[in-house]
């Protein structure tokens, strides 16, 4: 339809409702454009993981965005994306350099159908790239129109899992700040919290929320709120109290104060050793209800060093991360927790 969305991943596609049959559907065109045939582009957008190579080189079209499926699509049958890396420098270095692995667990049991239309999207050269229309018309896509009814391999499961937690050390460390900023610095997101919590109890629910943002002249779909909701909700409870609207909304200065990141990693760091140790990173999920999580990968995804343990520079590092393009007012794609903050308050018009 001669746009290209420029930001796909799977958090931003959606279900319609919990129907087994549900329509999925396509959110956030933020960073989408029109375009016509031959037209280059030369901005670089998009998301470390997902992002073509071609977009890196500042040189695309509407190709960038079959790479993109394909980066899906390869998570979604292995559990973990292609390109992967400790840093995002590391990470665009493999999406110019690297091969995906196709030879680990569970590529073996996977059909060479399935591998064969991952391969042609994922391929480099942007002319011998699968289009749109040759990835529908392929041969895994096209047999019998439906999906198998083989589950999902549980090894393949845990690893998506552990891959969409990825933020959840950093939306806790936030919400750690949030309760220890000074009334003076949260007055106005106070007053905004009381405004949308209708009926006083402490609690936003997705129907306040709905309400709140439209009162506010805020023009979002309903797909677009769910995804502020959930940005938001950390203890996965379908509401949003107090603490957990301050940390979504926190303006990300707040976060880049030293005294404001001691506090956080001192919460953590209970027995004051001067590391964050996995017991301690438990403890904080049972503190904040959060369930359901490897906890091991939540500490290697920050321990820069691997031994271990996140020391002090490292839970900066962390805590800074994805928040470079939005300070540096570079265009780019922010973590979920960005989108948050920057679609709820410029929805409720703060500036």
């Amino acid at each position: 339809m001669g746009v290209m969305h420029r930001d796909l991943k799977p958090e931003n596609f959606l279900f319609v409702d919990q129907s087994e049959e549900s329509k999925l559907k396509t959110i956030d065109f933020g960073l989408s454009i029109f375009f016509r045939p031959g037209e280059i582009f030369t901005d670089v957008v998009g998301s470390p993981y997902y992002v073509a190579p071609e977009v890196l080189q500042k040189r695309y079209g509407p190709e960038a965005d079959v790479w993109s499926a394909g980066v899906i699509i390869y998570i979604l049958l292995c559990g973990v994306p292609p390109f992967w890396a400790e840093t995002e420098q590391g990470i665009f270095e493999q999406v110019l350099r690297g091969s995906p692995d196709f030879e680990s667990d569970p590529w073996p049991s996977i059909s060479d159908e399935a591998k064969d239309l991952v391969r042609r999207m994922l391929e480099r050269n942007v002319g011998k790239r699968l289009t749109a229309h040759e990835v529908l018309c392929h041969p895994w896509v096209q047999e019998d129109g439906v999906a198998p009814n083989k589950p999902l391999d549980s090894a393949v499961l845990s690893r998506l899992k552990r891959f969409s937690a990825m933020n959840k050390l950093k939306k806790m460390a936030l919400r750690v700040i949030a309760e220890n900023l000074s009334e003076e610095e949260i007055a106005g997101l106070k007053e905004m919290f009381k405004m949308i919590d209708a009926d006083n109890s402490g609690q936003i629910t997705f129907e306040e929320l709905k309400a709140g943002l439209h009162r506010v002249g805020a023009n979002l779909l309903e797909s677009e709120i769910y995804h502020l909701m959930q940005a938001a909700d950390i203890d996965n409870s379908g509401t949003i109290d107090y603490g957990e609207f301050i940390a979504a909304t926190l303006h990300l200065n707040k976060v880049e104060k030293e005294d404001h990141l001691v506090k956080a990693f001192s919460f953590f760091d209970k027995d004051g050793s001067g590391f964050i140790t996995q017991d301690e990173i438990q403890r904080a999920c049972e503190e904040f209800g959060v369930e359901d999580l490897q906890i091991e990968d939540l500490l290697r995804d920050a321990d820069q060093d691997n031994d271990g343990r996140i020391d002090y520079n490292e839970f900066v590092a962390m805590m800074q991360k994805g928040s470079i393009a939005e300070s540096k007012g570079k265009k780019g794609s922010l973590s979920l927790q960005g989108s948050f903050n920057l679609g709820f308050r410029d929805a409720l018009k703060l500036g």
